[in-house]
């Protein structure tokens, strides 16, 4: 893309600059042709002129091209040619005009003797004003053509990028899908068994978490269905099923009333993905010690949810890399935790994510921002 864009500003260029070329011998030949305008002008006003007359007439009159002003020595309009004719009717219009012609070329001078003269001032044709600004229409046409070319091969890619997820993500609930149901079965047996034992509600829990996942990625590919939700409820039970799940050398720490409702449009399932994928990638960062923040806070218009660590940071650089599929600085894993945070966030919740800031060897703050309406 980037040789068709520079293939784009060379041919620009090329024709930009030959066309100045052209401008050049065409405006050389313009001037010559009113200098003969001029010179048969005072010929055919010389009372003593034994010149053909009709020679020297055909010669003014075919001047149809190029505008001209002719004026006495004192610049009083004498007469003038090839302009608007609609626009002769008002006496101010080729005044304007003369005042503008007299800005850009040098007139040229008509002398009778006997310190008698007249000026004839002339502005480029319509033919040679529209060579000029050709090579720049050209250049915008030529990288419009390219804009639009990129525009579609992105969307082509992307497309097929996404078509690829899709598939994949279809496939892996599949698989996930028999394993799961069948965990399902031997946990309620277990659940009828031994009720009282703590470590059979934790298998639930997590059986109950692979349904949710398989059913996340059964629905990639389709627009999500959003509903009213307690956003900070969605937040807590995240963050409560992450801590009994995580080495305890991991700090969870939270500043907002639990109990509090806040409630606006969501998808669930989604959104605790997004809040996992973000807290693992900063529980990884922190190498398995270190203390994980999470802060709310509202507007009138947004929801904000700020989730902190103490890792390793980012550098600014890759401030926007690490939301790009395929990006990690880990040796494991295919770097989509955080593209598809991104995805839900922006494209199914119309909100935003972005790395608030980040200090290498401190740790990192990543922002979700929701929209209430």
């Amino acid at each position: 893309m980037l040789f068709l864009f520079l293939f784009a500003i060379l041919t620009g260029l090329g024709s930009l600059i030959y066309t100045r070329y052209l401008v050049g011998i065409l405006k050389t030949e313009e001037r010559k042709k009113v200098e003969l305008w001029a010179e048969a002008t005072r010929l055919i006003s010389s009372p003593d002129s034994s010149q053909n007359i009709e020679f020297l007439s055909s010669i003014i009159e075919n001047n149809n091209t190029i505008p001209v002003i002719l004026t006495d020595g004192y610049n009083n309009i004498i007469s003038s040619g090839n302009f608007d004719e609609t626009r002769m009717r008002d006496p101010y219009y080729i005044v304007a005009q003369l005042n503008k012609i007299k800005k850009k070329n040098t007139p040229i001078v008509i002398d009778f003797g006997a310190g008698f003269t007249n000026l004839i001032y002339y502005k480029d044709s319509i033919i040679l004003t529209q060579l000029n600004y050709y090579p720049f229409v050209q250049l915008g046409i030529i990288i419009l053509f390219i804009l639009v070319a990129y525009l579609a091969f992105s969307s082509s890619r992307k497309a097929a990028d996404n078509q690829v997820w899709v598939s994949m993500s279809k496939e892996t609930a599949h698989q996930l899908g028999t394993p799961t149901s069948s965990l399902a079965g031997w946990v309620e047996i277990l659940l009828n068994k031994y009720p009282e034992l703590t470590v059979t509600r934790e298998i639930a829990l997590d059986v109950e978490r692979l349904e949710k996942i398989t059913e996340r990625f059964s629905r990639i590919g389709t627009k999500p269905a959003l509903a009213d939700e307690n956003i900070v409820a969605i937040i807590s039970r995240t963050i409560e099923y992450l801590r009994s799940r995580t080495s305890s050398k991991i700090r969870f720490k939270s500043d907002f009333d639990s109990s509090k409702e806040t409630i606006i449009k969501v998808n669930a399932a989604l959104f605790e993905w997004v809040i996992e994928n973000i807290s693992k990638n900063a529980i990884d960062a922190m190498e398995g010690n270190g203390e994980l923040n999470y802060h709310i806070f509202e507007t009138e218009k947004n929801i904000f949810l700020d989730i902190s660590d103490t890792g390793r940071g980012i550098p600014k650089n890759a401030f926007k890399k690490i939301f790009s599929p395929g990006y990690t600085t880990k040796q494991r894993g295919w770097g989509l935790g955080l593209s598809l945070a991104k995805r839900i966030v922006e494209e199914f919740h119309r909100g935003h994510i972005y790395v608030r800031h980040s200090e290498i060897g401190k740790g990192s703050c990543i922002r979700i921002v929701l929209n209430r309406n």
